[in-house]
This record gives C-alpha cells, structure tokens and sequence, in this order.
C-alpha cells in the first residue's frame, strides 16, 4: 500500500485546521503519515495522532523548525520521502513556501490547488482564475502535491490512534532566519475558517469609511471580515483580509460582497460559498452572475438599515 506523508501546519501549540483537509485529500492516495516539524510541539505531535485515519506522526524537535522555514523543512521532507510515495501539503501560505521546494529537491512537478483525486496518480485542479478545470496526471515516482481546503471535508480531528515516532532533524541550512512577524490579532472568526464573511470593495472609499461600514454589521453577525483586492490594495484593510486568487480562498456558509463589482480574479476565491449576497448599486456588476440573492442599492443607504435591523 503507498504511503503519503502530509505536512502539519501548526503553531507549536495546535494543529491548523488546513491540515485536516490535507489528511482528507491524502487519505485517496493511501496510508497517512504526517509530520511535524517544530520547536517544542510535543502536544501538535500528540494532538495530529488523534487526527482520524493517520497511522503514524513523524515528530522532528528541533529550533531550526520553529518557524517552519522552508530552507529548514523541505530538506527534512525529502529524508522522509525516501519511504513515502507522496508529498501532500495544504495550499496556504507555509505549504506554498515548503512544497515547491520539495519538488526541486526531488526533482519531480508539483501538481497545485488540487479540488480532487481521480486516481493513485491523477487530479483535478483549477486554471484560468478557476474558470476551468484541468485533469492533470503525473508521470513522475514521487508525488508533490498542494491542496485547495475548501475542495475536501475536514478530517475529525479526534477518534485517531496513530503512532507518534520521533526522527532525527535535518539541522538548520544556514540560508535563511527568522527576523520577526507582524501577526494582525482579531476576536472575529479567522477568515478560511469562518462560516459567515462581510467582505468590502473599492467603493467604501477610505479605511474609515470601510470601518464604519462593514465592521457594525460583521459584529452583529459574528461574522469574519474580507476585502477585494481593489480595497487592499487601496489601504483600506491589512493583505491578510484579501479574499481572491491572489488572496485567501474561502467557503463560507454565507458571504456577503458589500460594493465588490466580482473581478474574476476575487470570484475565483469566493465562488464556493453555500449562500453569496452580493450589495452594488450597478445592477450590471460581474458579482450579480453568482450571487444567490442581490440588492441593487446603494450600499451607504442599505448597510446601515440592514445592520440596524439585526
């Protein structure tokens, strides 16, 4: 039977629910092994072995893996590569950064933003801003591969009985260090996890608008808040806010596009949401396309009547 090893993204506290996904999609392609690779992250290793369905949790301690840099990581992947016939990671920030990486080093082609397994070596996943679907097959011995969250249930994180076996580190590479993070703080939902999004376009016209605006209405329903790239780009909100291709790709239960016009580009991260509200007042807007249900108003008009009716 193949064996798959996934990358457990991870705080050195908990695992990250991207992960669960990841053990979902990987669980297609055979017998699950995940890693983690951290700095003090006894209590991850325990926690992913409770992850249901993965038989055993490789345990790397080592400081060179806090901050879960790739010029440190990717070599300690290829190692065990050695006994695992696929390489999973989820598509977020970190697994973006690792598993290229990995692929160089095993000289092998990544297969990105995977939406599905189809077969031991074949994939679906999205081109063209997700206007189009590709089947794609690999022909290499040793599988690479990044996964859409938003495309697999997420495994339950309890139930599990896999084996945590520690392994030795591969040190630290010497090309790279950690020099700090800006990490933005929220008592709102994180933006990929959370089941209602407010998200804002260009038309709020200045970051105190933007506020003023959007955030009395995502309090009312505890909801996270979002942004096109137009609006971050504009300095309205932080990067981190940015739903999209270049962005953050979500699934809500419900979105709420609040003065987006729906650039493909912004569709393209929020299309899988169960239910999509769209606010514009130019009832020509690309948004209205996929929105179940549409207001055509000025949204200074009827945010505020909305919000003050909840």
């Amino acid at each position: 039977m193949s064996k798959t090893l996934v990358w457990v993204e991870h705080d050195n506290a908990a695992v990250k629910d991207a992960t669960l996904s990841a053990v979902t999609a990987a669980a297609k392609l055979g017998e699950v092994h995940l890693l983690v690779a951290g700095s003090g992250a006894r209590a991850v290793a325990d926690a992913a072995a409770q992850i249901a369905g993965v038989g055993k949790v490789h345990f790397a301690d080592d400081a060179a893996f806090e901050h879960a840099l790739a010029e440190n990581v990717a070599p300690l992947i290829v190692e065990l590569m050695g006994h695992h016939d696929a390489f999973v990671a989820p598509a977020t920030t970190t697994g973006k950064n690792v598993a290229p990486r990995v692929a160089a080093l095993l000289d092998v082609a990544q297969i990105s933003d995977i939406l599905s397994v189809e077969g031991e070596k074949t994939f679906t996943r999205p081109i063209y801003a997700g206007n189009a679907i590709a089947t794609v097959e690999s022909s290499d011995a040793k599988l690479v591969v990044t996964v859409r969250g938003t495309a697999f249930a997420k495994a339950e994180a309890t139930g599990g009985s896999g084996v945590v076996e520690d392994v030795a580190s591969t040190g630290d590479a010497g090309l790279s260090s950690f020099v700090g993070a800006e990490i933005a703080k929220s008592e709102r939902p994180e933006l990929t996890s959370a089941k209602i999004i407010v998200s804002g376009g260009r038309a709020l016209k200045d970051s105190e608008t933007f506020e003023a605006t959007i955030l009395p209405l995502a309090d009312k329903l505890g909801a996270a808040v979002g942004a096109s790239r137009a609006a971050v780009d504009a300095g309205y909100v932080p990067n981190d806010y940015q739903v999209g291709q270049t962005g953050k790709i979500v699934a809500p239960d419900v979105y709420i596009a609040v003065g987006i016009s729906g650039a493909i580009q912004h569709l393209a991260g929020m299309k899988d949401a169960k239910t999509i509200i769209a606010i514009n007042k130019d009832e020509d807007a690309p948004i209205f396309q996929v929105a179940d249900i549409g207001l055509v108003a000025d949204l200074f008009t009827a945010l505020p009547e909305l919000t003050g009716k909840l």
